[in-house]
């Protein structure tokens, strides 16, 4: 009867020490999720985004990793396809059993992935989409650091409009969640200044003709246009207006803060605003930290780093500071307690401080504008300027 006790005993020690086992924690590793573009309209960012969490990784793993333990990366295509998002989200939770989601890219596919993790206690963390679903309704498993397309041409839009004295504004803007986040701010923002909007178009995802959206634009005299466009789109956009001999003042919000942009329309892409957050890291950047930076990302991948880089790098990194304060033995509910008590300053890309609570998920609300001058990005209208 003993013997019996004692093995029932053993046998349920075990199976509770399984159960309640960390998914994606071992001895030695931590294993991470990330859904990426990298085949679809986005690819660009998708893979720049996987890029810069790979170089975190590495250096983080050379020094050690976290606690002793490992990074590991899994990184799915999604193609920028919601249905393709959420075979890599049961793929990546269920098959891969991974512990966390991280930098997951684009509204429509985090949306359609946040249920499957949730569902198995898997955080999105800082999804590389500036959605308000991203940290709205409020859930504990949700940690958005970008602040919203709302928010980001609410805020940037007057201050412009205040320094360029223009009275006539406009928007083109896609016909999703994303784009009605843009079309929504840039009403909100003309209040602020007294102003409302004189006309818009909207326009289908993957979209290339964009010549009937530039001529209502051009009929209705607008002064500014703001775009809620991304890459494609945003290049379509302008170097239609171009063309046309349209001439306003284009703002986009950080969907269209990227090289990718000048790099392809060339040089009638200059006079561009956007608003972001961290800025362009040049190889030649004022910033030696900066410049360092971009020069050993150049060399391990053989381009140019990007803003979507340093999200990915940074955003990585923020996980690494929290996991550390997880402890020896981390779970979901020891990083969710990390993470609404660490205090995450201001980064050499000149991002703001974040800083999260019990009943908040979005790290920080500013913005603040660059132009792209020359061929370049350059920060034009900083945090606090009214």
């Amino acid at each position: 009867m003993k013997i019996k006790t004692t093995l029932a005993v053993t046998a349920l020690t075990l199976c509770s020490g399984i159960a309640s086992a960390q998914q994606g924690i071992s001895k030695d590793e931590i294993l991470i999720g990330s859904i990426q573009d990298l085949s679809g309209p986005l690819a660009g960012y998708g893979k720049q985004a996987r890029n810069g969490m790979v170089m975190a990784i590495d250096e983080i793993n050379e020094l050690g990793g976290i606690n002793g333990r490992k990074i590991k990366l899994l990184v799915e295509d999604s193609g920028y396809d919601p249905k393709k998002a959420i075979l890599a989200a049961q793929k990546l939770v269920n098959q891969d059993k991974i512990f966390m989601m991280v930098g997951h890219i684009g509204t429509a596919q985090n949306e359609a992935a946040m249920p499957i993790q949730f569902e198995k206690d898997i955080i999105n963390f800082f999804p590389l989409t500036a959605a308000r679903s991203m940290y709205e309704p409020f859930h504990r498993l949700k940690f958005s650091t970008l602040p919203t397309y709302y928010e980001q041409i609410h805020t940037s839009l007057p201050k412009l409009i205040r320094q360029k004295t223009v009275t006539k504004v406009c928007a083109i803007y896609q016909d999703d969640d994303f784009g009605q986040e843009v079309l929504q701010g840039t009403e909100e923002g003309l209040k602020a200044v007294k102003l409302t909007l004189t006309d818009k178009a909207s326009f289908k995802r993957g979209a290339t003709d964009f010549s009937s959206q530039v001529a209502k634009m051009q009929a209705s005299g607008c002064e500014m246009v703001v775009l809620g466009t991304i890459i494609r789109e945003t290049i379509g956009a302008i170097g239609t207006a171009r063309k046309m001999g349209f001439n306003p003042i284009f703002l986009g919000s950080s969907a269209a803060y990227t090289d990718i942009i000048h790099k392809i329309g060339g040089k009638g892409m200059d006079g561009l605003y956007a608003t972001m957050t961290a800025q362009f890291p040049y190889v030649d950047d004022a910033s030696p930290a900066v410049r360092r930076w971009a020069t050993k990302y150049r060399t391990q991948f053989n381009e140019d780093a990007s803003t979507i880089s340093v999200f990915g790098y940074t955003t990585v990194n923020i996980f690494a500071t929290a996991m550390r304060d997880a402890g020896d033995r981390p779970s979901t509910s020891k990083f969710i307690r990390a993470m609404e008590i660490t205090k995450i300053p201001g980064d050499m890309f000149g991002a703001p401080p974040l800083k999260f609570t019990p009943t908040r998920r979005l790290g920080s609300d500013e913005s603040r504008l660059s132009q792209i001058q020359d061929g370049r990005w350059k920060v034009v209208i900083d945090y606090n300027a009214k």
